[in-house]
């Protein structure tokens, strides 16, 4: 049973339409920075959010079933 809710697909949409707006508009700048896999992996988990439960849980739940 989950007590988080989905968000809306347009929120969903929006969010995923602004993380390629920010990665494409950082791209310049991260090529020369050293630490450009944290920001991506940041904008990775942010692309992958779709309720208000955290993304590390949705994705621990999903493993789960991997094992049983």
């Amino acid at each position: 049973m989950s007590i988080y809710t989905a968000y809306p697909l347009y929120r969903v949409l929006l969010r995923r339409v602004a993380v390629v707006a920010f990665g494409l508009l950082a791209l310049p700048v991260m090529v020369f920075r050293t630490d450009r896999a944290r920001f991506y992996s940041y904008l990775h988990r942010v692309w992958l959010k779709t309720s208000d439960q955290p993304v590390r849980m949705a994705q621990s739940e999903a493993a789960a079933g991997d094992f049983s």
